[in-house]
């Protein structure tokens, strides 16, 4: 198998998430826009929608290999930011037992991880490009790998 193809299967994968996950932030924001206001961010509803707008456009630029070099950092950034914000602080929830706190904060780590981990992997196409499967590819943007 080619590394271009093994660059487009990451790529497929790496887009998922931000996809799935900005179409759901657009459909309804509701949540993301409690998660937003609970950090202390003004105007959570409009922030949702803007998150939301920022992952699809994202997601659907690195799944078919468009300005990666530029989305793949701002992505890199989003995910830092997104970790730090709302998943660094401990959560306390009143009226939770301990333990179930205790399990939040596990999963709220366990995010705090997976965006620190994403904005390497975004940080890796930024540098290295969207191969020779892609729409920077089909413009000249750059040589494919």
């Amino acid at each position: 198998m080619s590394n271009n193809v093994i660059i487009l299967i990451a790529r497929i994968l790496l887009s998922f998430m931000f996809i799935f996950a900005g179409f759901g932030k657009v459909a309804d924001p509701a949540s993301t826009a409690g998660m937003i206001a609970g950090a202390g961010l003004p105007a959570s509803t409009a922030l949702a929608y803007l998150a939301g707008l920022f992952e699809l456009a994202t997601g659907i630029a690195v799944l078919v290999g468009f300005q990666v070099r530029i989305v793949g950092w701002l992505l890199a950034v989003f995910c830092v930011f997104t970790g730090l914000v709302f998943h660094l602080a401990p959560v306390n929830v009143p009226d939770f037992p301990a333990a179930a706190n205790g399990w939040i904060n596990g999963l709220n780590f366990v995010n705090l991880m997976k965006n620190i981990t994403l904005a390497g992997a975004y940080i890796m196409i930024a540098t290295n490009g969207a191969g020779a499967y892609s729409l920077d590819a089909r413009r000249g943007a750059y040589a494919a790998a």
